[in-house]
């Protein structure tokens, strides 16, 4: 996980800032599809201010959230306090961090940008870590969304495209792919997410 934003700021110094970066409203990807995940335990990777697991809380998952700013995870919690839900929100780095043996019934992963051999070996240990009919929801920026000023990484080594997603997580791990697409699409999240951007969104289930 980079320490630093394609802006160069460190995520720390972002989240110090007044108000939510990206808003306190779930990924719009991800509200469409809460109603097909399974309620139970959820680990949501690189959750920042906690928007998406503080979500998922309200629905009645138990939710786990990892992030490498401890900034960003003291908002998560508030926001988990302001909301009236509880999360638990750790602090922690993806290189280090083990996702697990049959530990999730699902792992969500909203802009959670990584370096080339570290998005492999995470999205890779995925369908082992996932439960039977557990599911992984990602969306991510992918290159075409470089120079349009809209947010995400602009280093293309940072971006992600489908076929990256669909090699690491594998049909022979016993992954069905329910949604699987790149779009493109309207965003408006907090000040750091906004404009028509180009983004992978996957949606897979474990058999």
């Amino acid at each position: 996980m980079s320490r630093i934003t394609s802006s160069g700021q460190s995520w720390d110094e972002r989240y110090a800032e007044d108000g939510f970066a990206f808003g306190t409203e779930p990924n719009d990807f991800l509200r469409d599809v809460a109603d097909r995940l399974p309620k139970g335990r959820t680990l949501c990777l690189g959750d920042g201010e906690g928007r998406n697991g503080v979500f998922l809380a309200q629905l009645g998952h138990d939710v786990v959230t990892v992030d490498l700013s401890p900034v960003g995870v003291v908002k998560a919690r508030r926001l988990a306090s302001d909301r009236g839900t509880s999360i638990d929100a750790r602090v922690a780095d993806l290189e280090t961090f083990e996702l697990g043996l049959n530990s999730w019934d699902c792992i969500v992963s909203v802009f959670c940008h990584l370096p080339p051999p570290l998005r492999h070996k995470v999205h890779s240990s995925v369908p082992a870590a996932l439960r039977s009919h557990g599911c992984f929801v990602l969306e991510a920026y992918r290159a075409a969304n470089i120079g349009r000023g809209v947010g995400g990484p602009q280093n293309p080594e940072m971006t992600v495209e489908l076929e990256d997603i669909l090699s690491d997580i594998g049909s022979s791990n016993g992954m069905t792919i329910e949604v699987g697409r790149e779009i493109e699409r309207d965003i408006v999240e907090g000040k750091y997410h906004n404009g028509t951007s180009a983004t992978t969104q996957v949606l897979a289930r474990k058999s």
